[in-house]
This record gives C-alpha cells, structure tokens and sequence, in this order.
C-alpha cells in the first residue's frame, strides 16, 4: 500500500465516451448543457467530443456546434479527440480547444484495422507523419497512448511484451523529434483488464521505463472497473480516465452493449474514502450523473449516483445525536 497516491489526477470522458455510442439522437444544446455542468465540479480536463466520420459515428456529427456552444470556464481543459490528419483540422478549426498531441499506437492488428483500417506498421507510419505536423505547427506533443494494451476481442490476451515494446516503439518516436511525453496511458479497450493484468503490465512498464508517468483508460465491461482503478492506485498510478454515471463505451469494440469508462463519481468517492484528493466536488458531480441519465433517457451504471455518499449518513447521525 506504500504506493498509493495522495492525489490523482482525472480526465473526464463522459461526453465524448457516451454521446458517441448512444442510439438515439441527442440534442446539441443538452450535449451542451452537461458539459456546462461538468465545468463546475472542479474537474480540469473534459473530453467534450470526437472528431471522427460522422458516417461511422453518427452521435459525433455535431461535434463543432457543441464546442461552439459551450460555455468555457477558466481553469479547465476542453479537448477533443482525433484519429488522423483531418479529425486534427477540424479541431484546430474551432478555436476553443486546447490542441496538444498525442502520439498513440494499438496492441491489437485486429482492432486497429476495425477501428483505423491500419496495420500495427501503418499506424506507427502515421504517427511519425503527424508528430511532424504537429511541430511544423508549434503544437506541443505531450502524451503517449496505447489502445487495447490489457486485452482484444478479435486477438485475445495481448503479451505483456508486446506492450512494453511499442511503449518503447512510441518513446522512440519521441525521442527522434526531442519531445519529452508528460505521461503515457493505457487503455484498456475492450474491457479485458483484471487487477492481476492491471499490476502485471504496470509493472513492467515501469520496470522498464522507472521514469515514464503512467495513466490509466480503463472500461467497465465486465464491472471491474472499479477493482482496476484500485489495483493502479496500488502500483502507483495517479492519472485515470473516466465518464460521469459510467457513459459511454467504443463502438468498435465488438462488444453489444459495452460498457463506458469507470464511472468518475464512483471512482471519486472510493478516492475520497480513502483519504486519496481528487479536487472534485463529489456532490456536484452526482448532480452531473443524474443530469447525464435524464439526457440519455435510460438508467446508467453509476452507483454511488444512487446510494448517495458515505458522508451524507454520517452527518445525518450527527444531526439526529444532537437534535
């Protein structure tokens, strides 16, 4: 337990991660209003959109008019994420969002080739393309990234080796451009992450690399989610995605019905329980999970959204002993 972290750092996905795989059509100005509403919760980092083909992913199709829409607040990071050149444009197009670059590989040929029609070698190529744009363009390149590093739908188990060689493969990318990457994260795509898989590939990534920062995506699919997040805390890991009310989930993934990110209140509360700071208002962001219900028009999977906090029962009992 001497690893644990004092305070992490969070990265809200909820926008991006459920407004991208719900079925039904959501209107902008609510897509708009929840991220409004995230703004005051003393989260730093929101995803708020993707810029993808809209073909492919039809809940995305608005996604300059809801960066248009909304109402920025000092303080906090509005991203979006992008796969190639062109997602890229339409980003820097806007003039609202914080523009920074990844440089982002897949452990899975399979799931790259679903998700980017690209080989495990293309996607490298690419890579090394768009670093050059980026600094052609001033823009700072400041995290690596690796889709389905604990597990595959289409491939199976993923060898630990296999990550640790293109974390390597995207340092390499790196160090050729004199970048130096202020964290690098692990996704956990398709929701194939244990604790014990969380802890073996860690560990070895931090074996190899001792100095690398490390951040973990982790999906709930098969609801250990939340086991997941607390297997990192105890390697170390101070950075974690997550989507309020447990939204979202990749549309490529191959799974019916996949389940979204850890949920972010339930992961604050466990945190916050634990004596561990996150900077949020655990409070407000249950009022963002219930907003996130009422918009999508379907229960989500967030817990503590539903039995309330710890705290509000001790105080109630502190309440009822001196009344």
């Amino acid at each position: 337990m001497s690893d644990l972290p004092t305070k992490i750092m969070l990265v809200e996905e909820g926008p991006r991660e459920g407004f991208q795989i719900e079925k039904g059509p959501i209107a902008t100005s609510r897509k708009i209003e929840l991220v409004d509403a995230l703004s005051d919760t003393g989260l730093d980092h929101i995803v708020v959109v993707s810029f993808v083909n809209p073909k492919r992913v039809p809940g995305m199709a608005d996604a300059e008019e809801v960066v248009r829409g909304m109402h920025p607040r000092e303080g906090v990071a509005y991203t979006g994420l992008w796969l190639n050149d062109q997602g890229f444009e339409r980003a820097r197009a806007t003039g609202r969002l914080e523009i920074k670059g990844t440089i982002t590989v897949g452990a899975s040929d399979s799931f790259l080739k679903r998700n980017q029609n690209r080989s495990i070698e293309e996607q490298i190529d690419s890579q090394r393309a768009m670093v050059k744009r980026y600094l052609e363009l001033g823009v700072p390149v400041v995290r690596g990234g690796m889709m389905a590093a604990f597990g595959c739908n289409y491939e199976g188990d993923i060898p630990v080796s296999r990550v640790v060689d293109l974390v390597g493969v995207v340092l390499d990318i790196a160090n050729e451009n004199n970048i130096k990457l202020d964290y690098f994260s692990l996704a956990d795509t398709m929701g194939w992450a244990t604790p014990l898989s969380i802890k073996r590939v860690v560990g070895a990534v931090r074996d190899k690399y001792p100095d690398l920062t490390l951040s973990l995506h982790l999906h709930d699919t098969r609801a250990l989610g939340l086991a997941n997040a607390y297997a990192g805390l105890e390697m170390g890991v101070a950075r974690y995605d997550a989507a309020v009310a447990g939204l979202g989930g990749c549309p490529f993934a191959g799974n019916a019905g996949a389940a979204g990110n850890v949920c972010t209140e339930d992961l604050v509360f466990m945190c916050h329980e634990m004596g561990i700071e996150t900077g949020v208002d655990l409070d407000r962001l249950i009022e963002c999970a219930v907003l996130a219900e009422d918009i999508v028009g379907h229960p989500l999977p967030g817990c503590v959204m539903k039995g309330g906090t710890l705290q509000k029962l001790r105080d109630a009992r502190v309440d009822a002993r001196n009344a």
